[in-house]
């Protein structure tokens, strides 16, 4: 077999296994809370929710940098072996979490954040390996293939979450290992050094100063939408108004320092290439556009469509990813076929015209009823993983064949860091959107509604007073959000009320109103970045290549 074949199937194989594991855990959720005894519904518990689900994303997107930047000077098979090899270790770790209760979900935590360093190890140096194995005019189908794992995984993961945590919650976890073992054997056994390696010492000062004014701004944000005081988000926190504030602060200074040292951490000099600045910007603006997107759709399904449909509340989770296949269907279709396209007449028709479908599908589901039917809404969603795949491979390509190869390594860790930071940002506007949504509406009619089925007036008060995202969250991990809340009073209602505040209808028709007026200004939200990534791609310019032969001579030469 071909050396660039065997570096596109192990790469795709950890693009695969970080994606499936990233997603997975969403639909066990439920389970491993059960499985360590602590109730997610319980407010004290909420940050462990939050930080399972966000850690993750925080922590790859902070170092994936790093990592491109260690892959340049030591080796980008190197990088993303030992990066597999942390993976694995830290899935061994989460197989075997020994605590109850909140230090099994600290543990649980600690070691996903172990897991996502090796992640960041392997997302920054998958790309690069693939562009130094295939020649430009085959790298936008090889990057395509690589990122249909990628996208694939993140639905494939909700699936197989739902499968295996019928089983028990530790196989979420124990599903990596004989992946990763035989992934990271067979990199360090077939996968070679075929990229240019730049020898220089490590920028201590910017490497911290860029890992913590990031992780402040991130922290911050999802610190952010948790309620604060009595209010139902955190927003106005000094905690977060410090760590958003200081986090930009710290940033600044790190981008200083970067223009004074002599071997800087992000190479300011790389955002001077058109291709490569606006494809980066429009690639941060579509991930905005749709990271927490997926989450409003799940939301979506599981809170209101499945039970209004007759789903019970524990399958909801599984069942919405099922029905979320045509997206990932319209991804697997224009993926490869746009990476091939791009290859031969550039990237730009095909990264514009897929954010600018992006966006009429965003303005086509914000007419869909709360109640809507579902080929419509296949079709929607096919659409716009169709928009995602003539995107995201195009743009992947023109990204890395617009840099030197001896900076490949650090140029796929800032493509990759853009995205990485836009998923938890996107997650963070869209929960706040939606819930500024849903407080405008759902005090009054809840309250109505719970008091109309024999609650009392100063429950009903007090429940329609808590924080949207606390039911939100409770559809979203399979729970009936009433039946939670209401718990020992409904022994004091008749058995019809109970049944009734209970049933599959009544929190669905109850929240679907107010969901659909914040799902308004979620999608409103969605056309605006989209289009402004339509207009980044647009000006990127044709089809760009580096000449690298030069560059690699020159920089042997010096």
């Amino acid at each position: 077999m071909s050396y660039k074949w065997i570096a596109l199937s192990n790469t795709t194989i950890g693009m695969l296994v970080a994606t499936i594991n990233a997603t997975s855990i969403l639909i066990a959720m439920p389970v491993i809370f059960r499985g360590i005894n602590i109730n997610p519904l319980d407010p004290a518990n909420f940050s462990y929710l939050l930080w399972l689900l966000m850690g993750y994303m925080v922590v790859s997107a902070v170092l994936v940098v790093t990592a491109g930047r260690l892959g340049d000077m030591y080796g980008r098979t190197r990088v993303y072996n030992i990066g597999f090899a942390v993976f694995t270790v830290a899935a061994i770790g989460l197989s075997l979490v020994w605590s109850q209760g909140s230090a099994g979900a600290i543990e649980l935590i600690v070691f996903r954040m172990i897991q996502a360093i090796g992640g960041a190890m392997i997302m920054a140096s998958g790309a690069a390996i693939i562009t130094d194995a295939f020649p430009p005019t085959q790298r936008g189908f090889a990057l395509g293939i690589n990122m249909i794992a990628a996208m694939g995984g993140s639905f494939i993961g909700i699936i197989v979450g739902g499968v295996l945590a019928a089983i028990d919650w530790r196989w979420i976890f124990i599903v990596n290992i004989p992946i990763g073992l035989f992934a990271t054997i067979w990199g360090f056994w077939k996968l070679r050094e075929t990229g240019f390696r730049h020898r220089a010492r490590i920028d201590w000062f910017g490497n911290l100063a860029f890992a913590a004014g990031l992780a402040m701004v991130l922290v911050g944000f999802t610190t952010g939408i948790q309620p604060y005081g009595g209010q139902s988000m955190g927003w106005t926190n000094p905690e977060v108004i410090f760590l958003i504030g200081g986090g930009l602060v710290v940033l600044g200074a790190f981008a200083f320092w970067e223009t004074r040292t002599k071997d800087p951490l992000f190479h300011l000099e790389l955002f001077k290439i058109r291709a490569f600045t606006l494809g980066n910007v429009a690639g941060m603006l579509g991930a905005v556009a749709r990271g927490g997107l997926q989450f409003m759709l799940i939301i979506w399904l599981q809170g209101i469509w499945l039970p209004l449909h007759g789903y019970d509340y524990t399958q909801t989770p599984l069942w919405a990813g099922i029905y979320m296949l045509p997206m990932t269907v319209g991804f697997l279709a224009a993926g490869p076929v746009s990476g091939m396209l791009s290859d031969r007449y550039g990237a730009r028709p095909f990264a514009t015209g897929g954010m600018v479908l992006s966006a009429a599908t965003f303005a086509a589901l914000m007419l869909l009823p709360a109640d809507f039917a579902y080929p419509v809404f296949a079709t929607l969603i096919f659409l716009n993983g169709v928009s995602m795949g003539l995107f995201a491979s195009p743009n992947t390509a023109a990204i890395m064949n617009a840099v030197p190869a001896q900076h490949r390594g650090v140029a796929s860790g800032i493509r990759v860091t853009f995205q990485n930071v836009g998923m938890p940002l996107s997650i963070s506007l869209f929960f706040t959107l939606m819930i500024v949504g849903l407080n405008a509406t759902v005090p009054a009619a809840m309250f109505s509604g719970l008091t109309a089925n024999g609650v009392p007036a100063a429950i009903a008060q007090r429940l329609a007073g808590l924080p949207p995202i606390s039911y939100l969250f409770a559809s979203f991990l399979g729970y009936n959000p009433l039946g939670a809340l209401l718990g020992p009073i409904l022994s004091q209602l008749s058995p019809a009320q109970a049944a009734h505040l209970t049933g599959r209808t009544f929190f669905p028709s109850l929240i679907s109103g107010p969901f659909q007026h914040g799902l308004v200004l979620v999608l409103s939200f969605s056309i605006v970045a989209s289009l402004v990534a339509a207009a980044a791609s647009a000006l990127r310019g044709g089809r760009y290549v580096h000449e690298e032969l030069h560059e690699e001579a020159a920089a042997v030469a010096s």
